[in-house]
């Protein structure tokens, strides 16, 4: 059903633990596909022993070059971006494809949920300990409590685990290498598919994927992502995730209305238009 695209950068345990987790808890065959930076760790010679379709390049280039590069292997009408730093739990696959039949239109981006180690105010994700790394994991707990975790439908989509057609993927040009290597690089590939014409950003509660949560964004020397997003769409990434996205409320329905024109929505702009001359 998907070509699930996952960069990696040297976290072989963890990629490890990833695809065990595709392979053992998916309904479906899906493609994988994985982009190998750097791979000091012997994470490309792992790939190659185990038979799996993927990319590589001699140092880390980021997120946004990295799945694009793989995206180029995608051999399936749908492309979802995974982490590597993700466990998919029992059913994941199978509560995005139930969503995705009741759409009526192929133009959309899915998310699964998120389950965290770490309180965030994350308003998207559930927040539970299973372990903060793969030797700590404690999986069978996990699994026992699943049916336990769950969380109504929410809007704003954005983070991996992200589903969207390959067509929207390739007419909207990925993830803009700008943004490398990878800060607000999400948030403006949702913008991309906002001004295509998507209106569904829906988050699937029933869907969830175990977060061990950034271990690779701590290593890396991190770009302004935020004043890039500013200056290229005109707003900040906040309004947009906050009247456009509607990020973390629950889903009343499938579509996401257009922006409220109200006064504080107007005053929003106007800071961003402010923010932007002067910065």
């Amino acid at each position: 059903m998907f070509s699930i695209i996952i960069p990696t950068w040297n976290n072989l345990d963890l990629l490890k633990l990833c695809i065990r987790s595709i392979r053992e808890n998916s309904s479906h065959d899906h493609q994988i596909i994985i982009h190998v930076n750097d791979g000091s760790d012997g994470t490309l010679d792992w790939v190659l022993s185990q038979g799996i379709t993927y990319s590589a390049s001699p140092q880390n280039i980021g997120i946004c070059l990295a799945v694009n590069e793989a995206a180029m292997h995608a051999k399936l009408d749908y492309i979802l971006y995974l982490n590597d730093d993700m466990y998919c739990c029992p059913g994941w696959d199978t509560a995005l494809i139930n969503k995705m039949k009741h759409l009526d239109t192929d133009l959309f981006m899915l998310s699964g949920t998120m389950i965290e180690p770490v309180q965030t105010n994350n308003p998207c994700v559930l927040v539970k300990d299973y372990g903060r790394n793969p030797d700590q994991f404690a999986e069978q707990e996990l699994l026992t409590n699943l049916p336990g975790h769950r969380k109504p439908d929410w809007y704003g989509a954005t983070w991996p685990p992200t589903l969207v057609h390959a067509k929207w993927w390739f007419k909207v040009g990925g993830y803009s290498s700008e943004f490398s290597p990878g800060m607000s690089s999400d948030n403006d590939f949702s913008m991309k598919l906002w001004h295509a014409g998507c209106r569904i950003f829906l988050g699937v509660g029933d869907s969830l994927v175990y977060h061990f949560q950034a271990k690779s964004t701590g290593r890396i020397k991190k770009n302004n992502g935020g004043k890039q997003f500013l200056h290229k769409w005109g707003i900040r990434q906040s309004v947009f995730d906050h009247y456009y996205l509607r990020r973390g409320k629950s889903a009343e329905g499938i579509t996401l209305p257009e922006p409220e024109d109200t006064l504080n929505f107007r005053w929003q702009l106007l800071r961003s238009s402010l923010k932007r001359r002067l910065s």
